[in-house]
């Protein structure tokens, strides 16, 4: 670089990389790498490094992804320990974070790793839990790692080795792979930077034997760095063509800080800084060209990257090798190349990440479970709570370290379902003297004390915070305990169905549906007229005689009938509900409490009683707002039934509120005490263990499979069966049936009553008026008639006459006064006949007289 130099490509190696970025950023001159591939080389700290291939993010956000379409949570790294190898594993570990998985253990090895210090460090490697190891190592010293894994048996079955593209670039340049050096990678995976297949690419691999063979090579194959080397050549003359284009010239100017510093060996002070650099950076980065490599243009804003990063994911496989899928940061892994994705929509979902089958490590297509218990002699250290109450659930055997119980049995035949052995030991918490808080337990456990717990532990949200559960193996929410008192039947029994409010608003319907049935019915029906003593008495008889359908007046009307139909359905309903209640009243011994539930409790300032190391306590108070003065510790179920009995006048309780797993239990010997209210929260105990571990996923499906094979229920039975309470036929109090249960039907008969007697008065009304009409031209000649039929009074008694007429007589009188004006229009057009006669007669008898007057004067 002390002569005039414009642009420089290379060097291959990152660390070198890292040097000369220092230097090119002084001088203002681009460097311009190929194979460069460490992602902190694009940092802002390097403005003049171009990366004209992929960045390792990339390769490691493949790696990430890969690892999460398997179901693996947890890696092993092997690297090297310099910038390259370091900064590769800060990004995969970034990956996989985002993917909730992690880097359980790094192994560095040194730049210049010997076969002693590879074989330490996969020693150690060997000894740990996880099976998935990603290798990111240089080329020249890679091999070796697979020859002592072989050679320690970490390539059988159950291993996974992931090397980054090092390895991908030795399987493509030395062509064919040796029987014992391809012996070594059976079933690794590796990834190749994806460059699509174009006739620019055919044309240039073609000519690749004759470039090699004239370069003294031998015989080499093409990588996918031969690619993009190419390609970074012509980045670069096409960035100097668009350069001198802009009117940019070449000049150099000497840097004051160089000078500074002196000639020395270095002979820094001979180094010209160029003046164009930062135009001419700006012509590479706007390079758009179609290479070899495909498309070559950084992606913007930074543009530090080149865009549609894309890489091959390739299965060793015998003497070669196979790709199984590609992988983009457009639609993450895939079968189908990238280039024909990139016009569809986005979807990264798991249900849309594909690779083809794979030939894993000791010649298995089974996918490996990727961890193991470590192998370093340690059994699981589990965490069990020592109860002194309860002990159904799990206590220690007298004298030894052995435990009994329920959620013992729940464990252990959860564990013989595992396809692999778990070796554990069973650890006691407590003092056995009270009960232990679990969720300090869990949080001993979180902080590494305990590998996982096996107990009675609730799954709650401050608990999940801190592990991993289990698919609980049994349904337990807190419930409220309270004394019972068998209530017997008296000789009110029949009033218990109903409320008082439903009695009521039943008997006024039985009324109101009557007088709407007698007012639709009067004017047509004889069996409601007559004398207004006699009329009331058909109302409240036809009324109530319906509820045993038991009544004998006919229904002519038709809104009557519709009525009726709609009340005797109702009738049915309340009477089907009022049977049933009575007949479980008095058939069903009842239980009843004044405790209804927890809302009773809420309401009081009654003290209540918790089992000591419970959740209850907390939940109570910081979720429900209970008052922690109210809170009564209680041991056991002795100490439960004590304060239960004693009540609230002996220092006792109002009530319990535990676990019903719990109470059940002590339900089962205690007859006096009941639960009380629904089940306030809905909560199960489950295993835990820590945050991510595979235990948990796999026990979760262990119980799972006890559940649909009925063994969970045979040992639920075994320790938890009920005794002594089993045989009563016994109900808490039985609810009365409310108003608000038949509302509707009420509503409808409600409606129908309204809208019937609107339609009969409306008809009423029509009648009425042409009645009225009929009156006043029959007695129009009578002027006091006229003046007695205007006034309001007696248009309102006419009315009421009218209505309370029945129809039949007021349809005879219309037909009367009919008959009666037709025969007056008849008789006084016989009277006007009989006077024009007379008329005429006259007229004829006067013109003869004067014509004979007139001939005697002739």
């Amino acid at each position: 670089m002390e002569s005039k130099t414009v642009a420089v490509i290379g060097p291959q190696s990152s660390v070198t990389a890292h040097v000369l970025s220092f230097i090119a950023n002084e001088l203002q001159v681009p460097l311009l790498s190929f194979s460069a591939t460490d992602p902190t080389l694009n940092s802002l700290q390097f403005p003049f490094f171009v990366m004209t291939s992929q960045s390792d993010l990339y390769q490691m956000a493949a790696i990430a992804d890969i690892v999460e379409h398997y179901g693996w949570r947890e890696v092993i790294a092997i690297y090297g320990d310099d910038d390259h190898g370091r900064n590769g594993i800060a990004a995969l570990g970034d990956q996989l974070a985002a993917k909730r998985c992690k880097i359980s253990f790094k192994a560095p090895l040194s730049p210049k790793a010997t076969r002693e210090e590879i074989t330490d460090v996969l020693v150690q490697v060997a000894l740990t839990e996880s099976r998935i190891l990603v290798l990111h190592v240089p080329d020249y010293w890679g091999p070796t790692v697979f020859t002592v894994a072989r050679y320690l048996g970490m390539m059988n079955a159950g291993y996974v080795w992931i090397a980054t593209n090092w390895f991908s670039t030795i399987l493509d340049t030395e062509l064919d792979l040796a029987p014992e050096a391809a012996e070594d990678v059976q079933g690794v995976l590796t990834l190749r930077m994806h460059t699509p297949d174009t006739q620019l690419k055919a044309e240039f691999a073609s000519r690749w034997p004759n470039l090699t063979a004239g370069a003294g090579a031998g015989r080499m194959g093409l990588s996918a760095y031969g690619l993009y080397a190419y390609d970074t050549v012509w980045i670069l003359a096409r960035a100097l063509d668009a350069f001198f284009a802009q009117g940019g010239n070449v000049s150099f100017s000497k840097d004051s800080r160089l000078a500074e510093l002196g000639g020395g060996d270095l002979r820094l002070d001979a180094m010209s800084m160029l003046d164009g650099g930062k135009q001419l950076l700006e012509s590479i980065l706007n390079v758009d060209m179609l290479g070899v490599t495909g498309r070559v243009k950084f992606e913007p804003p930074e543009k530090d990257t080149l865009i549609r990063p894309a890489y091959e994911v390739i299965n060793v496989i015998g003497t070669g090798h196979q790709r199984i899928g590609y992988w983009s940061n457009h639609s993450g892994l895939s079968v189908d190349p990238p280039e024909t994705l990139y016009s569809k929509p986005v979807n990264r979902s798991s249900s849309n990440q594909h690779l083809g089958p794979v030939f894993w490590p000791g010649k298995t297509t089974q996918k490996p479970r990727g961890w193991v218990f470590p192998n370093n002699g340690r059994h699981l250290a589990i965490g069990v709570p020592n109860r002194v109450s309860y002990r159904e659930f799990i206590a220690q055997v007298p004298g030894t370290d052995m435990f009994s119980g329920y959620c013992i049995d729940v464990f252990t035949a959860a564990v013989n379902l595992l396809p692999y052995a778990v070796p554990y030991k069973l650890i006691p918490f407590g003092d056995g003297v009270d009960n232990p808080s679990l969720t300090e337990l869990v949080r001993l456990m979180a902080a590494g004390v305990y590998d996982g717990i096996v107990g009675d532990v609730a799954i709650i949200t401050n608990r999940t915070k801190m592990a991993d559960f289990t698919q609980p193996y049994i349904e337990s929410g807190l419930v409220v305990v309270a004394p019972v008192m068998t209530r017997n039947s008296n000789e009110w029994a029949f009033m218990r169905p109903f409320t008082p409010a439903m009695w009521v608003v039943t008997g006024v319907f039985f009324l109101i549906v009557g007088a709407v049935i007698w007012i639709l019915e009067h004017r047509l029906n004889d069996d409601f007229r007559g004398p207004p003593r006699r009329q009331v008495i058909t109302i409240i008889w036809f009324s109530f005689s319906t509820l045993f359908f038991a009544h004998k007046e006919n229904t002519v009307s038709t809104l009557g009938r519709i009525v009726l139909i709609i009340w005797l359905f109702v009738v049915l309903i309340i009477n089907s509900s009022y049977t049933a209640s009575l007949t479980s009243i008095l058939t069903v011994q009842q239980l009843s409490s004044p405790i209804k539930g927890i809302e009773t409790l809420r309401t009081s300032n009654d003290p209540i009683g918790y089992q000591q190391g419970s959740f209850a306590r907390d939940y109570l108070v910081d979720e429900l707002g209970f008052h922690e003065s109210r809170m009564v510790p209680l041991k056991g179920p002795e100490d439960c039934e004590r304060a239960l009995k004693a009540g609230l006048h002996k220092g006792g309780v109002a009530a319990v509120v535990d676990e019903q797993s719990y109470l059940e239990l002590f339900l089962s010997t205690r007859c006096d005490f009941s639960i009380v209210g629904q089940e306030f929260t809905k909560n199960g105990w489950g295993f835990a263990f820590p945050r991510d571990s595979p235990l948990a996923v796999d026990l979760s499906t262990a119980i799972l499979k006890l559940s649909e094979n009925g063994d969970l229920q045979r040992i639920h039975d075994k320790w938890l069966m009920s005794s002594a309470c089993s045989s009563q036929t016994t109900t808490f109090q039985v609810d009365r049936l409310q108003l608000s249960s038949f509302w509707g039907l009420f509503l409808i008969c409600g409606l129908a009553c309204l809208i019937a007697l609107l339609l009969y008065f409306l008809n009423i009304a029509r009648q009425f008026s042409r009645h009225q009409q009929a009156d006043m031209s029959h007695s129009s000649s009578s002027s006091s008639a006229a003046l007695s039929l205007s006034s309001a009074s007696a248009r309102l008694q006419t009315f009421f006459s009218f209505v309370d007429e029945k129809e039949e007589n007021v349809a005879s009188r219309s037909r009367r006064r009919s008959l009666e004006r037709a025969s007056n229009r008849s008789e006084r057009e016989a009277g006007n006949g009989e006077t024009q006669d007379s008329k005429a007669g006259r007229q004829v008898e006067f013109s003869t007289n004067k014509d004979i007057g007139i001939e005697n004067g002739v």
